[in-house]
C-alpha cells in the first residue's frame, strides 16, 4: 500500500485568460476546481494508473469538507485529520494561463494553523498506516504550527519501520528533510539551485550537487528538467553502479497545463518502484506521467493511454561519470 502525505492541501482553481495584463481587470470563463496539494495530485495519478493509495494529512473547514467530498467521488481512500482552523479563505491556489503566449501565473495562499494536539493525532494515524505501508510519499509545503524539520522526523519514522519514503518539497523543508535520509527526493532545477544557494547551475553542476546529496544518505535524486527531461542520480552500487547517472530524453508535446507535472513524475516513479520495475523503466514511467499531465488542463491528471504511448518515445541513456 502506498501512503501519500499532504500536510497542506488546497483547492486548485485554474482560469484561462486571453491577453493577461497586470493592473487590468479580466473577465474569465468559470474556473476549473480540483482537490489539490502535491500529495493529492500524486494520489490522483496513482489511482489513474490502477493503484489504490491512501491519503493523509490535515483538512479543515468548508474547503476541507469540499476536498474530502471530491476525494470520495474520485474513489480515493483517505484518513485526514480534521483540524479546527477554518480554511475557507486560507487554502486556495489559483492558476492563470494566458492563452495567447502560454505563460502561467500561480497565486498560492499560506494555509491553516495546526495545533500540537492535531499534530499528535496525525502522528498516531501515520504510524498506524506505516504498519501496512510499502511506500510513503511526502509532498508539498508545511502548514503553520508544524516544525520546519517535520519531514526529517517523518523520514526517520519511515526508516524505523523499514519503509522507503519519497520526498518532494522545497526550501528549508527540503534542506531539513534531506537530513532524514529519505529514499528519494525530487527537486526541479530551480529548487536544487536554491538548495545550493546558486542562481543557476549547469547540468554537470546539478549532477554534482545531486551526488553530494546522495553522499549524505539519500538513495536517489530524481531531478526534473521540464522539456529537457530528467536525470536520476543514485547511490546504490547493486542497482545503479558506482557513479552512474541515468538521463531521460523526452519527446516534445503541446503543453496545456504543466502544473502538477512534478507530482505526476513522483507518482510514476512510485508506481514503477511498487511494481519492482528496473530503474530505467521507473524513470520512463516518471517522465511519461509528468508529460501526460502537462497535456491535460486539470491539475494532477493523466490519461493512461497517453502514458503508454509516451513510454515508447522516451529514451534512457547512461551518463558518463563526472
Amino acid at each position: 500500500m502506498i501512503v501519500t502525505i499532504t500536510l497542506n492541501p488546497a483547492i486548485d482553481i485554474a482560469y484561462k485568460v486571453n491577453h493577461f495584463r497586470i493592473g487590468h481587470g479580466h473577465r474569465v470563463e468559470r474556473g476549473r476546481k480540483t482537490a489539490g496539494g502535491k500529495g493529492l495530485n500524486v494520489s490522483r495519478v496513482l489511482k489513474r494508473l490502477g493503484d489504490s493509495p491512501v491519503c493523509t494529512g490535515f483538512l479543515g473547514g468548508i474547503n476541507g469538507k469540499w476536498i474530502m467530498d471530491q476525494l470520495e467521488h474520485e474513489g480515493l481512500d483517505q484518513t485526514f485529520i480534521e483540524i479546527k482552523d477554518e480554511t475557507r479563505d486560507e487554502n486556495m491556489s489559483c492558476l492563470f494561463r494566458d492563452e495567447e503566449n502560454g505563460n502561467q501565473t500561480e497565486l498560492m495562499e499560506k494555509g491553516p494553523f495546526v495545533s500540537a494536539e492535531e499534530q499528535e493525532e496525525f502522528e498516531e494515524t501515520l504510524k498506524q498506516l506505516m504498519s501496512e505501508a510499502s511506500l510513503i510519499i511526502a509532498s508539498g509545503s508545511l502548514v503553520s504550527g508544524i516544525p520546519v524539520s517535520y519531514y526529517r522526523e517523518i523520514s526517520e519514522w519511515a526508516h524505523a519501520a523499514r519503509i522507503p519514503i519519497l520526498l518532494d518539497t522545497s526550501g528549508e523543508a527540503l534542506e531539513k528533510g534531506i537530513e532524514g535520509k529519505p529514499f528519494l527526493i525530487k527537486p526541479n532545477k530551480a529548487e536544487l539551485c536554491k538548495y545550493m544557494n546558486q542562481a543557476n547551475l549547469s547540468i554537470d553542476e546539478l549532477i554534482a550537487a545531486a551526488k553530494n546529496i546522495c553522499a549524505q544518505g539519500v538513495r536517489y535524486v530524481l531531478l526534473s528538467l521540464g522539456k529537457d527531461g530528467a536525470i536520476l542520480v543514485g547511490d546504490d552500487p547493486i542497482l545503479v553502479g558506482d557513479d552512474q547517472i541515468l538521463r531521460a530524453e523526452i519527446p516534445a508535446v503541446p503543453v496545456v497545463n504543466a502544473v502538477g507535472s512534478g507530482d505526476s513524475m513522483v507518482a510514476g516513479m512510485a508506481y514503477g518502484l511498487q511494481k519492482k520495475y528496473s530503474l530505467e523503466d521507473c524513470l520512463k514511467w516518471a517522465c511519461a506521467c509528468g508529460i501526460a499531465n502537462a497535456m491535460e488542463w486539470e491539475t494532477g491528471t493523466i490519461q493512461p493511454h497517453a502514458v503508454q504511448e509516451l513510454l515508447e518515445k522516451i529514451q534512457i541513456k547512461q551518463e558518463a561519470k563526472l
